[in-house]
């Protein structure tokens, strides 16, 4: 049983590595035209909440409150961890991106690492959608 479990394990890792280093059996998105894009900051501070700064011009534009958006702080909280675990500045700027077939992705532009966050589900994605649509018009949303 045990050198079954080692040969599945093996022939798993062997497949990955041969669709990473050929693309056979890989799926990606096909490139599209980008509809709208915000550069964002995301500073967390001592009550717990993390506040949603539109970088080019400083304003507020949301705000994760503690206990509530557990996805959207989720996603954000795993983004910066990737920036500071790569040993990049803690001011790290993200780009939230509506996509013109209507995707939205979160990226960090310094580490390539980016999130389809459409394929969380509608309601989860609905999150980072008040986020755009607040720095489209300006006005603080709350997601």
């Amino acid at each position: 049983m045990l050198i079954a479990a080692g040969v599945l394990l093996l022939f798993a890792v062997a497949a990955t590595l041969f669709s990473r280093t050929t693309g056979i059996g890989r799926t990606e998105v096909a490139p599209v035209a980008v509809a709208f894009e915000v550069s964002l900051r995301f500073v967390d501070d001592a009550a717990g909440a993390v506040h949603v700064i539109r970088a080019a011009d400083g304003a507020e534009i949301a705000r994760f409150e503690p206990g509530t958006s557990g996805f959207g702080r989720g996603v954000v909280r795993g983004l910066v961890r990737d920036h500071r675990r790569a040993g990049l500045s803690a001011d790290a700027t993200f780009q939230l991106v509506r996509w013109a077939d209507g995707r939205m992705s979160l990226g960090d532009p310094a580490t390539g690492e980016r999130i389809e966050l459409d394929v969380f589900g509608p309601t989860n994605a609905a999150v980072f959608a008040a986020i755009l649509k607040s720095a489209q018009s300006g006005r603080q949303s709350a997601p």
